[in-house]
Order: C-alpha cells, then structure tokens, then sequence
C-alpha cells in the first residue's frame, strides 16, 4: 500500500472509531504524525487529498477540520481512495470515454463557430498561474463540457458528460499523486483548443485521444501497482 493511502487508511479508521467526529479539528501535525506512526509529509499528502474530496476543511490560520458530512459519508468518501486501486469500473468508464470523446471533439472542430472556440480559450485563460488540483479539475470539466456541446449532438454530448462524471475522482487523484499531471494536461488541453479553433477535426480528434488515454495508462499503472507482490497479501 502506497505511504499516502495508509495515511488515509488510519485517519478513516479513527473516524470509524468515534476518534474523530464530524466538526472535530484534528489535532496538530506533529503529534497527529507521531500518534499514527507516519512522516508528516506522507501526512501532509494525505490531508491535501482528503481536503480535496470534502472530507477535511483545511482552514488557514485556524487548523485542520473533519467536514460537517455524517460518519457514513465520510468514510465512503474516504473508502474511494484507497480502494478504487482494486475496482476497474473507473478504467471501463475510461475506455468508452476514449472512444466517444475525440469523436465528439472532432464534431466540435467542424461545428463550432469562431466566437465558440475564442470562449473556449478564454475557460483555459481563468486558471491561475499555479493553480491547485481542485481548480485544475473544474476547469478541466467546463473545458470539455463546451466542447461535447459544441458537437452538436445532444445525445452524444449527455453519454459523454455521464462518462466524464464517473472519473472525476480519479481525476483529482490523479493530480494529487501523479507530479506531471497537471502540466500535461494544461499542455494538451491548449493543443485541443488550438485544433479546434483552426477547425481540423483530425488534429483535435488526435489529441483528444493521447489527452484521456494519458488519464487511462496512469490508471492501469496504479492498478498494476496495487496488486499484491509475491509473498505479500493472499
């Protein structure tokens, strides 16, 4: 198990205990390091996730929070990190998605008009300089919400947009975990902006397709890396 995904592992299992509450603040990283037997960096990376998917309020100047959400949805929440590594239902969402998505993104470069692809550069425009993962993967879905749109075909645009919302965590995780993430994907989304923009379909579909399939080859390898080595686990 990877150093951050025990982290996790043992502040869920102190929500699990009654340890930490809804509205708890945890306590100082030093001693929360020293009580779980962990580094404070693995600790520090497990508290940037966790504050990610909602369930710790990190709050500048005043500590770190457990969410008001009830015990239950807490450790669900908790539970998708480590486990999604032994679930491949995200990767099968992620195989349609490659199929579909570069289509529609092909559409988009012949349908959308000129004003279109200028506001799509403009959703690409409102990042910040250094923006964090959260920021990264919201803007990541209103970048390809405009463009299934801007396909044209409302029933393709709705199988794209359900297929996008089942990998939307694994996106964040892959953020958190993965340090190139969120260059490569700024990168690609500028190349995709740029083809569609020059309306040429192949480009657009061509990048569309290295740009999910990036996203799916971190998730097998993770997959990959999850499984037990020999001697260890059953």
């Amino acid at each position: 198990m990877a150093v951050t995904d025990e982290a996790i592992q043992k502040l869920k299992q102190m929500i699990n205990t009654g340890q930490l509450r809804p509205g708890d603040r945890l306590p100082r990283e030093p001693e929360l390091a020293a009580m779980l037997n962990l580094s404070r960096n693995s600790l520090r990376e497990a508290v940037k996730a966790l504050s990610l998917i909602n369930v710790l309020d990190v709050r500048q100047g005043d500590g770190t929070y457990v969410t008001s959400l009830d015990p239950g949805l807490l450790v669900d929440a908790m539970a998708f990190v480590v486990d999604f590594h032994n679930d491949d239902s995200v990767l099968q969402f992620l195989e349609v998605r490659r199929i579909l998505e570069p289509a529609a993104t092909a559409m988009a470069a012949t349908r959308m008009t000129d004003a279109q692809a200028a506001e799509l550069t403009k959703v690409l425009d409102e990042l910040p300089p250094d923006p964090s993962v959260e920021e990264l993967v919201a803007n990541d879905q209103e970048f390809h919400r405009r463009i299934v749109d801007g396909s044209g075909n409302p029933v393709l645009s709705s199988l794209v947009e359900s297929l996008s919302s089942r990998t939307h965590r694994a996106r964040i995780w892959r953020g958190v975990t993965q340090g190139s993430a969120v260059e490569r994907t700024l990168a690609e989304h500028r190349a995709i902006c740029q083809a569609i923009a020059q309306h040429q379909p192949e480009v657009a579909h061509a990048w569309a397709t290295v740009h999910i399939a990036g996203v799916e080859q971190w998730l097998r390898q993770s997959l990959r890396d999850a499984e037990p080595r020999p001697g260890e686990g059953p």
